[in-house]
């Protein structure tokens, strides 16, 4: 037995509502997919242009240097057969998409994560809809973008965005939250100011809590890149795209395994440097 009442036209209303959107803030969209495209274009050219054995080279410095020598061993030989299996553009492309989301996921993360923590008001705003986010599956965050920013790697970028704040927010505001009520007290009688307390106190403290976020955020940028290739965003998820559409499993697989070595290398990398800020801050 079907039911009389009307349906509540939620379809409809979004449609309407990103239909005024586009209409009438396309200037700012234009003006946010011109630099994000720049950005993007601008460090795959600059990481093209440079020789890939010198760059797994600093990479393998790097690892070494912040997580030790297996890591940067790793990093070696990892990136090595990944360039051996002439997926070197594509792991690139990739690593840039990341980078890009994962710096502007920050820049937007850090402040309310910090807003959230300092300001209960703030907080009930913002923690119901980081739930909303993060129970929303990942594709649906590809139909805004498309009739904001067109398909390809900006509407890509901008969608990994809004998948991947979520962990930065939530586990800034939560690290805020724990640093002991005693040091707090104790940078009152100081006579510390809100800033002062917040930049010296509060932030140093919860520095660890804030890169295991980062962290987060990090590999779920990397779990859009596959998503994101269905809207154009190339690199190593459009090389498992076209593996898919071609029956073609053998180069699926080789793009798979070229995304996990690169999350494996950011994981290891940005879960030491946590490990040592956390050493400091215990300092």
């Amino acid at each position: 037995m079907s039911l009389n009442i009307p349906k509540f036209p939620l379809a409809h209303i979004i449609d309407v509502s990103l239909d005024w959107l586009t209409t009438h803030f396309a200037f700012i969209t234009k003006a946010l997919s011109h630099a994000v495209s720049i950005a993007i274009d601008g460090v795959t050219t600059a990481l093209l242009w440079l020789p890939p054995w010198l760059l797994i080279a600093a990479v393998a410095l790097l690892g070494w240097r912040v997580a030790g020598r297996r890591v940067g061993l790793f990093c070696a030989l990892g990136l090595l057969f990944v360039w051996d299996l002439r997926l070197w553009p594509e792991t690139l492309e990739t690593f840039t998409l990341v980078l890009i989301s994962t710096v502007i996921a920050v820049a937007i993360g850090l402040p309310l994560g910090i807003a959230a923590a300092l300001n209960r008001r703030v907080s009930k705003v913002v923690m119901p809809t980081l739930d909303v986010m993060q129970t929303m599956p990942a594709f649906v965050y590809l139909i805004p973008a498309i009739p904001f920013f067109g398909l390809g790697a900006v509407s890509a970028s901008v969608a990994t965005v809004i998948f991947a704040t979520p962990p930065t927010i939530r586990l800034t505001a939560l690290g805020i939250r724990q640093v002991p009520t005693d040091l707090i007290e104790a940078a009152d009688a100081f006579g510390s100011t809100r800033r002062q307390k917040l930049l010296k106190v509060q932030l140093p403290m919860a520095m660890p809590t804030i890169m295991a976020g980062i962290n987060q955020t990090i590999m779920l940028s990397l779990s859009m890149v596959v998503i994101a290739a269905m809207i154009g965003a190339g690199g190593l998820g459009g090389k498992v795209w076209q593996a898919i559409q071609r029956l073609e499993p053998g180069k699926g697989f080789e793009a798979g395994i070229a995304i996990v070595i690169l999350a494996m290398i950011l994981d290891r990398i940005t879960q030491r440097i946590g490990r040592q800020s956390s050493s400091s801050s215990a300092k």
